[in-house]
């Protein structure tokens, strides 16, 4: 090898070692964030199961997100972030994530962990069944080959997971699959906004969108007995998991494109099945293990399949 070309390989090396650090820290933020929101996750949970209403731990949820974004940005940066080009949308965005966060809260009560987790993870699949006719989305014909392979596949991995007669709660199935189709709408909202409002305005505008509709409602769910010191603590922490966690996330999108990351996403189901079990002391059976795998194949084939995984080789580096 000539001297001129040994020096072009170890620049093209030296080239690509920041953007192999950037992805990495970029998969890095987005895990660390899916741990903390499964943290909010369990806290909701004990909490709702120990007779909190739901309402009321959303709010405190909301209230506390408000207040962890103004101590984490500063008044100054905040008020700068909050200005959205598209309030409207942003209001409707933020109310379908209170009435998500309403229902998964409702989920958990009923529901172990993971398997309410891997649930809420059927949203893709409703993205796509519902996208063409709600955001005019028409794509490719090996997209559209790949995204409703992978819809039939979490199909039957959701299948296998709610199987007649296995231990899952019928209302709670049920309001999971609620859960996770308006997780999908809301997503397709982030779509329409992400086009004209900075990711911070966004996260911004759901904790003020929560905390104001929440006000409004959690007089008629008041407490019926003052929180007792460790309820307290946990209610005081879902606002700070849920900012904390979503601001990872946010910030994992920075530095790393979407269809890169997005097979990332699934790994909450490892989060939430390791904090379900150390809290609760649940484990999902061997079935519901493997229809929750399935559900996990199925929405990484809808995330972006096989340009997904060409998008992973070509910005590590490697051939194909």
């Amino acid at each position: 090898m000539s001297k001129a070309t040994d020096g072009g390989a170890r620049a093209q090396a030296a080239g690509t070692s920041p953007a192999r650090r950037q992805l990495l820290t970029g998969v890095a933020l987005l895990v660390l964030g899916q741990w903390i929101l499964s943290l909010l996750d369990a806290s909701s949970k004990t909490l709702t199961q120990q007779g909190l209403p739901v309402v009321g731990v959303a709010w405190v949820r909301y209230v506390g997100h408000v207040a962890a974004i103004f101590l984490l940005l500063g008044p100054a940066r905040v008020r700068q972030q909050w200005r959205p080009v598209k309030p409207g949308l942003q209001w409707l965005r933020g109310g379908m994530m209170l009435v998500s966060t309403l229902v998964f809260f409702s989920v958990l009560k009923l529901m172990p962990l993971a398997e309410a987790t891997a649930l809420n993870f059927c949203a893709p699949l409703f993205v796509v069944a519902l996208s063409p006719w709600l955001l005019g989305e028409r794509p490719s014909a090996h997209a559209r080959v790949s995204r409703w392979s992978g819809v039939a596949i979490g199909f039957i991995g959701m299948l296998i997971v709610v199987r007649p007669g296995g231990e899952l709660s019928g209302p709670g199935i049920a309001l999971g699959l609620l859960s996770a189709l308006v997780f999908a709408l809301m997503q397709m909202l982030t779509r329409r906004i992400a086009a004209h409002d900075a990711p911070m305005t966004t996260l911004i505008q759901s904790g003020v969108t929560g905390a104001a509709l929440t006000t409004l409602l959690v007089p008629f769910f008041w407490f019926e007995a003052v929180p007792t010191p460790l309820q307290a603590v946990l209610l005081l922490s879902t606002g700070v998991t849920g900012s904390i966690g979503h601001y990872f996330v946010i910030r994992a999108f920075q530095y790393a494109d979407a269809s890169f990351l997005s097979p990332f996403l699934y790994l909450q189901i490892l989060s939430a099945t390791t904090i379900g079990y150390l809290a609760f002391g649940q484990l999902p059976d061997w079935i519901t293990a493997l229809g929750v795998a399935v559900i996990c194949v199925g929405g990484a084939c809808v995330a972006g399949g096989e340009p997904a995984l060409r998008a992973v080789a070509r910005r590590l580096g490697r051939p194909g």
